[in-house]
Parts: C-alpha cells; sequence; structure tokens
C-alpha cells in the first residue's frame, strides 16, 4: 500500500486546465444561426423578386363547372414538381403559386386538364391551350432517371409552360403522352 500513496498524492495534486471555453463556444454557435438566418432570408428574397419579375403572367384558370361532367379520359395521382418557362428547364414559375411542389391530382377530359394540389393553387388548362406532352428526366432542379418525369407543356396567355409531374405510377407516363398528343392533334384539327 505504500507504494500507491505516492502516486495518488501525485494525481491529487494535478489541475487538469480547462477544456472548454463556453463564451467562444456560445459565440460560435451564435455566428452560425445568424449566417443561416441571413442565407434563408436571402433564398427567400430571391424567391420573392422571382415573383415581381413574373407578376405580368396572367391568373391561372379555374375548372370550368361543368367540367365533373365530362368523361375522364386519364387520372392520375402523384407529385407536381415545378412548371418552368418552355424549352428552359431551369427557369421556374413562381408567380401564382406554380413553384410550390406538392401532392396532385390530375384529371384529362375532352376540356382539358384539372390540376388539383392539396395544399397549394389548383388550376386549369383548356384543351385548346395544351402543346405537347414528353417524357423528361429532369424539370427546375429535379432530376430524375431517364423517362421519370411527365412534362405537359401548355400556353398561358403569350406563355409556353412546362409542367412536371411524376405518377406514384411511373409505367402511367406513356399513357399520358399518348392521350395529350391525341387531344392536341384533334383540337388543332377542330380548330382549322
Amino acid at each position: 500500500m505504500t507504494t500507491l500513496n505516492p502516486l495518488y498524492q501525485l494525481a491529487a495534486e494535478q489541475k487538469s486546465a480547462d477544456v472548454t471555453d463556453w463564451s467562444a463556444r456560445i459565440s460560435w454557435v451564435v455566428g452560425l444561426l445568424l449566417f443561416i438566418a441571413f442565407v434563408y432570408w436571402l433564398m427567400r428574397q430571391g424567391w420573392k423578386w422571382r415573383a415581381r419579375l413574373q407578376s405580368g403572367l396572367p391568373a391561372l384558370a379555374t375548372t370550368p363547372d361543368d367540367f365533373a361532367d365530362g368523361e375522364p379520359l386519364l387520372t392520375l395521382r402523384g407529385r407536381y414538381h415545378a412548371s418552368t418557362t418552355a424549352g428552359r428547364w431551369l427557369d421556374r414559375i413562381v408567380a401564382h403559386g406554380l413553384g410550390t411542389r406538392s401532392r396532385v391530382e390530375l384529371t384529362l377530359t375532352g376540356q382539358g386538364l384539372d390540376v388539383v394540389r392539396p395544399g397549394a393553387t389548383d388550376f386549369f388548362v383548356p384543351a385548346a391551350a395544351l402543346r405537347e406532352a414528353r417524357l423528361d428526366k429532369a424539370l427546375a432542379g429535379k432530376v430524375l432517371p431517364e423517362g421519370g418525369l411527365l412534362v405537359i407543356t401548355w400556353a398561358h396567355g403569350e406563355t409556353l409552360i412546362d409542367s412536371g409531374f411524376r405518377s406514384d405510377h411511373a409505367a402511367e407516363h406513356q399513357a399520358w403522352v399518348d392521350a395529350v398528343t391525341h387531344l392536341t392533334s384533334t383540337t388543332e384539327g377542330t380548330a382549322r
């Protein structure tokens, strides 16, 4: 036991240095939180600025009262990803809520395309405004495997818009491309 006493006394005499400087740590955490809040504020300002730039876009059409009377050609449940200026897959349109991602229920009839988005603005695309549908892989920052995105091009005022959708069952996408192509060809034929 006598050999342990000197070691115990030696250990008791040494005092370890302070490991944590709490004031410096708190300062760094507060600084980081302020930086994150500033970046978020800048992103929000950019979103508002883009909406102001796109304020000339006309209001979205609403679903006509007699739309439910038509026989649905196709329906789809899935996700709405974004709308962009046609041909410019990164130029997101945020005016009128078109930039908000959400769940979606699409219904296509002879009258047009009804887009129901819970938690976001619903809109209606008349059949005469539909231009084309295609399978794609990217739209406004959303990149999927080849053919994983259904993109429907439609005219809204003077602007051509690409809207991207992804079905819960991706196998439905080709049927939508065929149906929209058929509908646009018949509406072009009756418009002449």
